[in-house]
């Protein structure tokens, strides 16, 4: 079997995901195309040698539809015969795009491959698409289906966790991002996204807050009362019923923030590499997907980890760094008391919290931000996990060459 290696990571800044953000005028198939010609760039890539894109995409519609991934990869010049897809595994989708590319590269059937993803959330907001388990009441009372952010709130009220410790997770998260971006940590894999004659629009995540502060997020309103109150509260209960009432804890501070961004991840077989000059970063290891329980549904990612592991016969204790998606505080310390990880070696550069989640393209930048950072601690493996609605999860263990 051929091994399947990471030669370049390149990301765009995170733009707020509203109309005022830095990016909101910035169409998804700039964003993705821009860090394909900056991978093509810094790697003098000869683009005909490429075998496919993949690409994640959750809300593939309007500027994001008719398969993104392919329109960017020509819009970015790259040679018209490498392949290009959009795939959809909700906020997996970014790392799910480097797992096929990895699975695609080990098989031997093909050479080299760039995945990754894109997501402009200002442009195109998340359930633009509707769709049937959260607009069908049919097939939401079937599958007993609540909004994410009430699963959310759901982890919380059985795992016991408080406001306070949501919070204080939160604040944490931007602290480590502020000093990661006043460091450069950030700088290696980022490519500034720029306007028609060339002048820097963003250059650095948007969203990152260096002034939070504990009594300001203690002073935001819960984000999913008014949704748990419309019935979804008593649908979480129905299918957990120990649960006397559900505590709405999460707000805008302690969940993910919404965000533009697009990543490529350039994946290929060593000997490809050498044949093209690439001098490899990373391999992986192992990668693993499935799926949980569809009301909590924020589960998967742990799921996926301790199914990953098994796969590489390694133990948590093998695992240098951890970098997992902060879709909500609650889902960050139930991962964190489950896998029995210490603190000092998860997130270390701050997460979505801080740093945004633009849906399709956050697996990738997770994988490049983790990369660098072992490479500058000088440290040999990652683990990178993420859940997604429906229970999905997905988890890949890099390790540094």
């Amino acid at each position: 079997m051929t091994d399947a290696y990471i030669f370049d990571t390149v990301r765009t800044p995170r733009g707020k995901g509203k109309s005022s953000g830095a990016l909101h005028e910035v169409r998804a198939i700039d964003l993705l195309g821009d860090v394909l010609k900056e991978m093509q760039r810094r790697n003098d890539l000869d683009t005909s040698q490429v075998d496919d894109g993949i690409f994640g995409c959750v809300t593939a519609m309007d500027d994001q539809g008719g398969n993104i991934g392919k329109a960017s990869l020509l819009f970015a010049d790259w040679d018209e015969g490498v392949g290009g897809m959009q795939i959809n595994r909700f906020c997996c989708s970014g790392l799910e795009a480097v797992n096929l590319a990895a699975m695609k590269i080990r098989s031997g059937l093909e050479d080299l491959i760039v995945a990754g993803g894109v997501e402009s959330m200002s442009r195109v907001p998340m359930h633009t698409d509707d769709g049937p388990m959260l607009f069908d009441p049919d097939v939401v009372g079937k599958i007993n289906y609540v909004p994410q952010g009430v699963a959310a709130d759901l982890i919380a009220t059985i795992e016991g966790f408080s406001r306070e410790e949501l919070d204080a997770y939160a604040l944490q998260s931007h602290q480590r991002a502020a000093n990661a971006m006043r460091n450069g940590y950030f700088d290696k894999s980022i490519t500034p996204i720029r306007d028609w004659v060339g002048l820097v629009i963003l250059d650095k995540d948007e969203s990152v807050r260096p002034d939070c502060s504990s009594d300001g997020l203690a002073s935001l309103e819960p984000s999913f009362s008014e949704l748990g109150e419309m019935g979804f509260d008593a649908m979480a209960q129905k299918k957990y019923p120990s649960v006397e009432y559900v505590r709405h804890v999460h707000t805008a501070g302690n969940s993910s923030a919404i965000v533009d961004g697009a990543a490529a991840v350039l994946v290929g077989s060593l000997q490809k590499g050498k044949a093209l000059g690439l001098k490899p970063r990373a391999k992986v290891i192992a990668t693993a997907t499935v799926s949980c329980e569809p009301t909590i549904m924020l589960l998967g990612h742990i799921a996926a980890a301790k199914k990953v592991l098994k796969k590489a016969n390694l133990t948590p204790k093998d695992i240098d760094l951890w970098e997992v998606n902060e879709a909500f505080a609650a889902v960050i310390l139930k991962f964190q008391r489950d896998m029995e990880i210490d603190d000092t070696i998860l997130n270390v550069n701050g997460g979505a919290i801080a740093l945004g989640h633009p849906l399709g393209a956050t697996g990738a930048m997770l994988l490049g931000t983790v990369l660098d950072e072992l490479e500058r601690r000088g440290q040999k493996r990652a683990l990178i996990a993420l859940c997604g609605g429906a229970g999905l999860g997905v988890a890949t263990i890099i390790e540094r060459v």
